[in-house]
């Protein structure tokens, strides 16, 4: 478990050292706009956003290269203690008995084969037509019931009573 919270601890610390300059970059541009702000009385809002995001769109491009290794490191690290170090630690490991007893999930498995599929025979021979082509098909595939003729309003009715007559 131990194991566990170290690498946890060691992602934060990788998100930060990450974060950290860009953070760092906007905030000391926001600060030096904001000075020549109050100094020159121009308060507009659109004047510190170009800096702020050029200055840490640069930092990015200075900084990629060493983002993609600490970020590297802690994916391949990840990957040892998954596959190498995990298994082979009797604290992670499940007894080799652990399900001859239980059945874990079987009230979440509610599928019943021979409702919810269609047989094979069926798809094999309508093939070339389209599912839900002949009415009968249609009326199946619709939810509730409902069918894919909407039903006339009241005003709509009174000119087809009008037409019939």
């Amino acid at each position: 478990m131990e194991l566990l919270i170290e690498y946890f601890a060691k992602g934060l610390m990788t998100m930060l050292m990450i974060a950290m300059p860009c953070v760092l970059t906007a905030a000391g541009i926001g600060l030096v706009v904001g000075i020549l702000q109050a100094v020159t009385q121009v308060q507009e809002q659109t004047i510190a956003a170009a800096p702020k995001i050029f200055s840490v769109f640069l930092v990015i491009i200075l900084l990629g290269t060493g983002y993609i290794k600490l970020l590297s490191n802690l994916f391949n690290e990840g990957a040892v203690i998954a596959f190498d170090v995990v298994p082979k630690s009797d604290d992670f490991v499940l007894p080799s008995g652990y399900y001859n007893y239980t059945k874990p999930f079987i009230d979440e498995i509610k599928f019943d084969t021979k409702k919810d599929m269609t047989p094979m025979s069926h798809i094999l021979n309508n093939a070339a037509r389209p599912q839900g082509s002949t009415q009968k098909e249609k009326f199946n595939f619709l939810r509730n019931g409902a069918t894919d003729i909407p039903t006339p309003n009241l005003a709509e009715q009174k000119v087809i009573n009008e037409n019939k007559r």
